[in-house]
């Protein structure tokens, strides 16, 4: 599949128009020959049994993927997260439970690429819980329903038909609406058009006394300690790749190390979260060892 991977994830980021203009090329599929192909790949992992599935759906990619232009992201780049979406699909694709495949593998198309979203619209971390993903991606359309876009705060009625219709708290309708109708700003912005002072000199300062940040120096030194052994245990390219994902201040992303490497950005992806297990696991026992010989 990794060939797959490749074909069908860079191609949007390149040329949009030409790849929307590409993918409707490939023909779409009877229930036939969809259920035939979908056990050739499923009994033998024929690789161009699954090529013909995956081909005749990237329109289905390109269709869900448009719904979500409203968050200001690159069309190309939500059609590459959900056709990684339905690159997990066709390996868990069961074809004699008798759903259509396209059926099936809507759900991780959005699922990834809603994800991407999540992850890209905003430098705070957000829509970490199913409420919040919830209210995150309907809110908007929801508000506009009932007739709510005006600025600022909803009103206590309007928060009550959101909470009810979302199955939520209202809690965190407010938190969320809030969330959204204020753009991330710099602590380093000027608070007055003359420019003197920036928001960040209104915060209080609440440094750890000497012996706290000591403490924090000595934890800080034993657990770098306890990374570099693990990291030791890694594969160069192993190494390499969760320092670019996890270890530096702004992570590389999966196109560029999955271009740097020749593979598919799903595989730098299975690579980079069986390195941070296998860290994980060499940390925990030397920290145990460390702990018995004390």
């Amino acid at each position: 599949m990794g060939s797959l991977d490749r074909d069908f994830q860079a191609s949007p980021e390149q040329n949009l128009s030409r790849y929307l203009q590409d993918i409707r090329k490939y023909p779409m599929l009877e229930a036939s020959e969809e259920t035939a192909l979908a056990r050739r790949w499923r009994k033998n992992e024929d690789p161009e049994a699954a090529r013909q599935i995956v081909s005749s759906h990237l329109r289905l990619v390109a269709k869900i993927a448009m719904g979500f232009r409203g968050y200001g992201l690159p069309v190309g780049d939500l059609i590459s997260e959900g056709n990684v979406g339905m690159m997990q699909a066709i390996r868990r694709f069961d074809p004699d439970r008798g759903f259509r495949f396209s059926t099936y593998a809507m759900w991780w198309i959005r699922a990834s690429i809603q994800e991407y979203v999540l992850h890209s619209w905003s430098l705070v971390k957000m829509g970490t819980t199913a409420a919040q993903k919830k209210l995150f991606f309907n809110l908007r359309k929801l508000k506009s329903q009932i007739d709510a876009m005006e600025e600022g705060d909803l009103l206590p009625e309007n928060v009550t038909i959101v909470a009810n219709r979302l199955k939520v708290s209202e809690t965190e309708v407010i938190a969320m609406n809030r969330r959204l109708s204020i753009p991330d700003q710099s602590l380093n912005a000027p608070m007055h058009d003359e420019g003197d002072g920036e928001w960040i000199d209104l915060l209080v300062e609440n440094g750890d006394n000497q012996e706290a940040a000591l403490g924090k120096a000595e934890e800080f030194s034993s657990r770098h300690s306890l990374l570099r052994g693990a990291m030791e245990h890694l594969s160069e390219r192993e190494q390499h790749i969760i320092t670019e994902r996890r270890l530096n201040d702004q992570p590389t992303t999966l196109q560029h190390l999955s271009s740097q490497y020749g593979i598919s950005r799903e595989r730098i992806r299975q690579i980079e979260v069986r390195a941070f297990e296998k860290l994980q696991k060499s940390v925990k026992n030397a920290a145990i060892n460390y702990h018995l010989s004390i």
